[in-house]
């Protein structure tokens, strides 16, 4: 990667950290990631609202699809404890899973690829709320708008070598939501509580249930995960008659997730009516599964080759969801992933910081995968 373009990118890595804003409000961020690629690039920039995205044409016309290249903008309701000169700025928000990094790669590329002749034209699309499973859903729907023929996208990844190329064939991180159980009874006086209908016997009913449904046999890893709990109010005088289950969903294969999904709904229903309770849902973070296609995850080996970078191949999945499976669904691509060192602080985590040493590595994949696709 030319050392001016890495200066650059780098310094515009540093001003989205401290811009850090939350899933679907990256107006901000946004806004500086258009000014650069206009300034500094010759993509043009179309703007979308919530999120945007860049194209460049080849001069002469080729007859070939587009190729994607996808990052996301968002950053996660993480105090930023760390001491540095471009600390977040939002209080209570900062870029613990790196996606400062990964606007700042796709900057990069737009970067390296400015004056070059291109053999297809070539589209970059900036999503938010990657985290809450949104963005990547609404901004898929530009794969057949825009007659894309695959895409591509890297997430750095902590306990991996420093710049080595992880891939997984087929499945690589697996479809999630989060699914809130609610029952409404009725209030009483604590000595009095058969004058109620306390949903407590409902959700310790219902966890049991659960314990149940996962032994049995499943196609693949299936998960289902307590992330809350809640019955009445805490006053020792008042039976409660309130409560509710917070769970992630989780699953290799969305059917699996939906069927399991299905299963604790109706014993949710069953458990409302004999005691008499009212029964709710809410589903929140909706994430499908991400399957890489294996052309394209070839791709992405010999361009490692290419480069001579190290790649290793997962044996197990990355069991974070990632929704760039929207877009894996309306066209064939890839994610990878770009170690940040075996020992690098963990994603999600206050000790996290974006590793800049891997942006030229992260960089020369994106722009090798576009010479490899001609």
């Amino acid at each position: 990667m030319d050392e001016e373009n890495l200066r650059k990118i780098t310094k515009l890595r540093h001003e989205l950290h401290s811009l850090a804003e939350l899933s679907m409000h990256e107006t901000k961020t946004k806004a500086r990631l258009m000014q650069f690629i206009r300034e500094n690039t010759d993509f043009t920039v179309h703007d979308c609202d919530q999120w945007f995205w860049c194209r460049k044409d080849r001069e002469e016309e080729s007859g070939m699809t587009p190729i994607a290249f996808r990052a996301d903008m968002d950053a996660l309701p993480i105090d930023e404890q760390l001491d540095l000169p471009y600390a977040s700025l939002t209080p209570g928000v900062s870029h613990k899973c790196g996606h400062d990094g990964h606007c700042a790669v796709l900057a990069g590329l737009a970067l390296e690829l400015t004056g070059a002749k291109l053999r297809r034209p070539v589209v970059l699309i900036f999503q938010p709320g990657e985290e809450i499973g949104a963005g990547g859903k609404m901004c898929a729907q530009l794969i057949p708008e825009l007659r894309i023929g695959e895409i591509y996208a890297f997430h750095n990844l902590s306990g991996f070598p420093e710049k080595s190329i992880v891939v997984r064939k087929g499945l690589t991180q697996p479809a999630s939501k989060g699914l809130t159980v609610h029952f409404t009874g009725a209030e009483s006086h604590a000595s009095y509580p058969e004058q109620g209908r306390n949903p407590a016997w409902a959700v310790a009913d219902l966890l049991t249930d659960i314990r149940e449904i996962l032994v049995m046999p499943h196609d693949g890893m299936t998960l289902c995960t307590v992330v809350g709990l809640r019955v009445g109010t805490g006053n020792f005088g008042v039976s409660a008659g309130g409560g509710e289950v917070r769970l992630t969903l989780r699953a290799e294969n969305e059917s699996e997730m939906n069927g399991l999904e299905r299963e604790i709904r109706s014993k949710s229903r069953q458990l409302g009516l004999r005691d008499g309770l009212d029964v709710n849902f809410t589903s929140v973070d909706e994430f499908p599964e991400t399957r890489n296609a294996d052309a394209a995850l070839d791709r992405v080996a010999a361009s490692a080759g290419q480069l001579s970078l190290p790649v290793v191949f997962m044996k197990d999945l990355w069991r974070a969801s990632e929704d760039f499976g929207w877009y894996l669904k309306q066209c064939p691509g890839a994610i990878f992933y770009v170690g940040n060192g075996v020992d690098y602080p963990p994603l999600h985590t206050a000790a996290y910081d974006f590793n800049d040493r891997i942006l030229p590595a992260a960089v020369d994949m994106m722009k090798e995968i576009e010479e490899e696709s001609c």
